[in-house]
């Protein structure tokens, strides 16, 4: 067991780390530098006892210039190329002959049946989509058979 009364050994005494010593040394070289560039920026007064020289008179130069303005001819536009496509429609009517009634439906005048080759003819016509029932339908037509011909 240890006395009491008698204070502990004091702790040993070892140099001071290296970031206590650093702190004042970094700022002492930053400050010296600091004064260093500004009293090299100064500069001070510069005195020179050197007299300007007398200015010689000198011969007046005068110099006129002159512009030539050429015009160029403006170039004429190139010519309009116009391209037109010619669209042939052929349409087959097949009259069937009359049965012998006195009917008033448009399908037994002549001339009203139209028939289309391809959905080509039909768009070409003006008729595209063709619905079921309505003259130049057909089944050929319809690739869907949703009842809809040449719809797109």
């Amino acid at each position: 067991m240890t006395n009491p009364y008698i204070p502990p050994p004091p702790p040993a005494v070892r140099p001071a780390p290296g970031w206590a010593r650093k702190r004042y040394v970094l700022p002492a070289l930053a400050l010296a530098l600091f004064l260093g560039a500004g009293i090299g920026a100064g500069g001070g007064e510069k005195t020179t006892d050197a007299k300007p020289a007398a200015a010689a008179p000198a011969p007046t130069r005068t110099v006129t210039a002159t512009a030539t303005v050429t015009q160029t001819p403006e170039a004429e536009p190139a010519p309009t190329v116009t391209v037109t496509k010619t669209a042939t429609v052929t349409r087959t009517v097949t009259a069937e002959p009359a049965a012998g009634g006195g009917s008033d439906d448009d399908s037994s005048v002549p001339g009203t049946e139209v028939h289309y080759g391809n959905c080509s003819e039909a768009r070409a016509a003006g008729a595209a989509p063709i619905h079921r029932g309505e003259p130049g339908y057909a089944s050929h037509l319809d690739r869907d058979d949703d009842g809809v011909a040449c719809d797109a």
